[in-house]
């Protein structure tokens, strides 16, 4: 099974060009499926029942798993199982008809204008490594890039005299985002002043570690949270917190889902419908203006 399942994920990321991350997420929900059919006594995944699978998403439940995570597993099970039919391996897709656990939709935390702008203004720019990530904050909040493919920009994916950035989101899919002349600014400050005390080898990569290398996602990470802290901010703030931010305010500012949907690389407009929650002071003058009887 554990060939099987290697040969998937070959598929994965060389015909479906899937992000690094999500191939692992892929191996460790299809890993835990083959221990847990192994330890039933399965010889093969032809001989899997849907009564197994259901098994094995209870017995991930009761192990602690969210909604989310069990979901996410089944979702993996049901494409290997596709693909296992498609390449003869099994006869039938017994995971074609299972239904996802209920899923509770969760608002993402969001931060408002007055936060961001504490949060961007946290670095301290006087110093090399503070430039650097008031640069990353910016970029971030401007473009609503994910921290993976902020770690991945090249200094040729930045145009700043056009004032676009391009990304390379989950299947290595391209968008063209415009920044704003704040991030402009930040990401030229960065270029000529504090980036080439940085870069030792001539490194194609935008945004550098102190030794000249490219940072980490878990690096980012860590610089977000520093400069929440010292912000002030007491809410959990994330490279994704950024993401959210910048949605939600775009569609605040009155910015179609359609557009915030192409600068997010969402594929499925379903998912960035999840930003569409608007206070109720908002919903009131929308209603007082356009509803008749108002």
């Amino acid at each position: 099974m554990n060939k099987l399942v290697q040969l998937f994920l070959d598929y994965l990321a060389v015909e479906c060009g899937l992000a690094e991350n999500s191939i692992r997420a892929y191996r460790r929900d299809l890993g835990r499926f083959c221990l847990y059919l192994t330890a039933r006594k399965k010889p093969g995944f032809e001989a899997v029942r849907s009564r197994d699978i259901v098994g094995f998403m209870a017995h991930e439940k009761a192990r602690g798993l969210s909604a989310n995570s069990v979901s996410r597993a089944l979702a993996a099970i049901r494409m290997l199982f596709k693909f296992l039919v498609v390449e003869d391996r099994i006869p039938k897709n017994i995971a074609s008809t299972l239904e996802s656990p209920h899923l509770w939709r969760r608002l993402p935390d969001v931060l408002n204008v007055g936060d961001v702008t504490a949060l961007l203004e946290a670095p301290d720019a006087s110093k090399p490594l503070g430039c650097r990530d008031r640069a990353i904050l910016e970029a971030m909040y401007a473009t609503g890039a994910r921290v993976s493919e902020t770690a991945d920009l090249k200094l040729s994916d930045v145009n700043l005299d056009v004032r676009f950035l391009r990304c390379f989101g989950k299947g290595s899919k391209e968008r063209i985002v415009p920044i704003g002349q704040r991030a402009v600014d930040a990401i030229r400050d960065y270029v000529e002043r504090a980036r080439p005390t940085l870069d030792r080898a001539g490194s194609p990569l935008l945004f550098l570690s102190r030794s000249g290398r490219r940072l980490s996602r878990e690096s980012i990470w860590a610089r977000v949270r520093k400069h929440a802290r010292a912000a002030g901010l007491r809410k959990k703030v994330s490279p994704h917190t950024l993401r959210h931010s910048f949605a939600t305010h775009l569609l605040e500012g009155g910015a179609d889902l359609r557009s915030v949907q192409e600068m997010l690389g969402h594929a499925n407009i379903a998912t960035t419908q999840i930003y569409t929650h608007v206070d109720r002071d908002r919903l009131k003058t929308v209603h007082k203006r356009y509803h008749p009887r108002a």
